[in-house]
């Protein structure tokens, strides 16, 4: 067993890394260009929506107020008709990257940290780079990708964004994994 405080330098670090990594596949790579596509006649919808005065949340249309309400044929109705969405409405005004990145830092560092608790339980002080690495990298992997799963099969958020999203977090893991592997106590 290897005591979490030992393994601080690798969880900073590594939050580091995948920090500067997904900057760098985000705003210097072009395969997260395609995730979100434009509204046909996005001025339109705005100004159609704008007199609502949504509040920001998470929304779906339409949505039945009960299991029952799904059968009843005038629901039905305003499902076949459409347009039928989930939709998330943000705070009007240019957002703020500075929260989102911070708390995206801090996501990191918490994934880092369950690796370090998971891989310091499991393994030894002075365990070879690739136990490390399996262990952290699993660890990971799980914690960076496999959720992401759940928006395309339950909101149908389209798949090939989600899996772009999921090869993201396999690389932060390897990042995760071999800066462990390498800062691993002897």
């Amino acid at each position: 067993m290897v005591p979490l405080m030992s393994l601080a330098v690798p969880i900073l670090l590594s939050a580091v890394i995948v920090f500067v990594a997904s900057s760098v596949m985000h705003m210097v790579l072009p395969y997260h260009k395609g995730d979100f596509r434009a509204v046909p006649n996005a001025d339109g919808v705005q100004d159609a929506l704008r007199p609502f005065n949504i509040t920001p949340g998470d929304y779906m249309l339409p949505r039945p107020s009960s299991m029952a309400q799904m059968k009843d044929p005038s629901f039905q109705e305003k499902l076949r008709k459409g347009p039928v969405l989930m939709m998330t409405v943000m705070p009007n005004g240019p957002g703020s990257m500075g929260t989102s990145l911070a708390l995206w830092f801090a996501y990191s560092v918490v994934v880092s940290f369950l690796s370090a608790y998971i891989s310091g339980r499991a393994l030894a002080t002075g365990a070879n780079y690739l136990q490390v690495f399996r262990f952290v990298g699993s660890t990971a992997f799980l914690s960076y990708s496999m959720a992401l799963l759940q928006n395309s099969i339950w909101y149908r958020k389209s798949w090939s964004t989600t899996l772009t999203s999921v090869f993201d977090g396999l690389v932060y893991a390897l990042l995760t994994a071999g800066t462990f592997g390498w800062l691993w106590p002897r």
